[in-house]
């Protein structure tokens, strides 16, 4: 009798096990919020995502802390932007993760930046010339259609990484493909006033929005990208701009604003402070309505 409920428990243990091990989510860790996010609207209830970052935090730096380590170390797939935009932190928290399928080459290391073709790859790279990204500017995620090819590319990730439920990661792809190009169907027709609005940029970010929307950028006030602009550069800025008025300046909200409050006390021009990601409480369809009511709601 006892022998009997002994094999009756561990029976039921054995199952136990099954069930937990055929029905566990893949845990994804996503540098950045819009590949959170990304990866949520794919993976569904099959991904257990978490964000390394916020949309109020500059990703270009971040600490490699233990808590993030300790995150990376349990992930099954790595999602990150590339483009050497992570490169500050993200070599040492895979070092010190030891999780080897993770790694550049593994299954699980998907890198965005290496499914699409990236704008402003320098000539010449020279790092005198400040924040400068060998393989082009990494801010993919401002251009939808580039998020679509991603997207795909991610599918496939997702279902060499958890073979077991590729149909549904397929299924979720179809879906997310269909509203998404309704949605930039409706995006282009509602922006069509943007075309051709001359912009001031705190940072070069924004160079896939300009490109998709149309702006013309008149006036960095970074004189090199990631160098913080001198009261010179900023009196060139201004004589420039008397000569060739802009219609905003655009900043990301985790971004230091004083050059910018400076710029438009003197001008007058529109401050636009947009988020540079997707926030905690928001989808990416929500996000970009918000981009792009912010960029629309334009006096000048």
């Amino acid at each position: 009798m006892y022998d009997q409920i002994k094999k009756r428990l561990l029976l039921m243990l054995i199952l136990s096990l099954w069930a937990t091990n055929s029905f566990s989510a893949i845990n994804v860790f996503a540098c950045e919020p819009e590949w959170a996010s990304l990866v949520k609207v794919l993976g569904g209830d099959k991904v257990n995502v978490f964000s390394a970052t916020t949309s109020l935090q500059d990703p270009h730096h971040i600490q490699a802390r233990p808590s993030l380590i300790a995150r990376a170390r349990r992930a099954d797939l790595l999602v990150c932007t590339g483009a050497e935009l992570e490169a500050g932190w993200l070599p040492l928290l895979l070092r010190k993760s030891g999780n080897g399928k993770i790694l550049t080459g593994q299954p699980g290391y998907f890198m965005s930046a290496d499914h699409v073709t990236l704008l402003e790859k320098p000539k010449l790279l020279d790092r005198s010339e400040g924040d400068v990204h060998a393989d082009g500017n990494p801010h993919i995620h401002l251009d939808p259609h580039r998020m679509m090819l991603i997207a795909e590319a991610l599918t496939h990730t997702l279902s060499r990484v958890d073979p077991d439920n590729q149909t549904e990661y397929q299924n979720n792809w179809t879906n997310f493909k269909d509203a998404w190009s309704r949605a930039i169907t409706k995006w282009e027709q509602q922006s069509q006033s943007l075309q051709g609005k001359k912009i001031v940029v705190n940072h070069n970010s924004w160079v896939y929005l300009e490109d998709w929307l149309k702006l013309e950028r008149v006036a960095t006030l970074e004189p090199k990208p990631g160098i913080a602009p001198s009261s010179g550069h900023l009196t060139q800025v201004l004589s420039e701009l008397k000569q060739n008025q802009a219609n905003m300046i655009l900043y990301a909200t985790y971004q230091n604003d004083k050059a910018v409050r400076w710029l438009a006390q003197k001008t007058d021009i529109r401050v636009v402070a947009l988020p540079f990601s997707v926030s905690a409480d928001e989808t990416l369809f929500q996000w970009y309505e918000r981009l792009l009511s912010q960029l629309m709601d334009i006096k000048q």
